[in-house]
């Protein structure tokens, strides 16, 4: 096939890539976010010095970061029509199709790292500011809320920048369910062109654009905290 004729193909099929794109980045965007707001309450459990408090998030982070992605995708995606009280709620329009199911399990994924990251921010915060703060007369729940989160943001945003990118790897397991992600629309294409090498390092190239667009963002937004940090002091 002539350089002409690859081109020709990749524009012909340009509109369903861009399509493919644009699903991807709805279901890491709003599992990021999502899982974000579900890791909050699970990192403060995690971060708790009592045992009771820990044990039931510290279970739910050691299934969602102990089993693989694709597991969890087919535990939910085929694993709960077995049951009928599942088909029987009224969850069961939106559990029955293979886009909510995908951005379900990647939201219950991404939470326990996220989770995970917010637990150590926190414990990184410096013990003296906390002093400082509750010298000041400041509530426990004041010094979390303007203290103890807002440095462990600061601390924890780059691990959160990185969760996002491996999110976006993590979501080329979605195919499997058939939604048509990114890597559902090159199998599509490769099963009508057999030109798996050409389409193949397409997909290498948009996932490592995305890549590329989240890192100078996420720099751009470490850049601003810090100037904003130095400013208040």
């Amino acid at each position: 096939m002539t350089l002409g004729e690859r081109w020709e193909l990749l524009v012909r099929w340009a509109p369903q890539l861009l399509e493919g794109t644009l699903v991807t980045l709805q279901l890491v965007g709003i599992a990021v976010v999502v899982g974000l707001i579900l890791a909050i309450p699970l990192g403060l459990a995690r971060a708790s010095r009592h045992w009771y408090i820990q044990a039931l998030p510290y279970s739910y982070i050691f299934f969602f970061r102990g089993t693989p992605l694709l597991l969890q995708l087919f535990l939910v995606y085929y694993g709960l029509s077995q049951f009928e009280m599942v088909r029987q709620s009224a969850l069961w329009p939106w559990l029955r199709e293979p886009y909510w199911c995908a951005l379900l399990t990647m939201t219950l994924h991404t939470a326990a790292y996220i989770a995970e990251i917010l637990r150590g921010a926190i414990q990184a915060v410096p013990p003296g500011e906390v002093e400082a703060a509750r010298a000041l007369g400041m509530s426990r729940r004041q010094a979390l809320q303007y203290i103890i989160l807002p440095r462990a943001i600061r601390i924890g945003l780059p691990a959160y920048g990185n969760e996002i990118i491996l999110m976006l790897k993590a979501s080329a397991v979605v195919y499997t369910v058939t939604l048509m992600d990114i890597m559902g629309v090159i199998r599509t294409i490769n099963s009508r062109t057999y030109q798996y090498e050409m389409f193949f390092l397409v997909a290498g190239l948009i996932y490592l654009i995305i890549t590329l667009l989240f890192t100078w963002l996420f720099r751009r937004l470490e850049i601003w905290l810090k100037v904003d940090a130095s400013r208040k002091r």
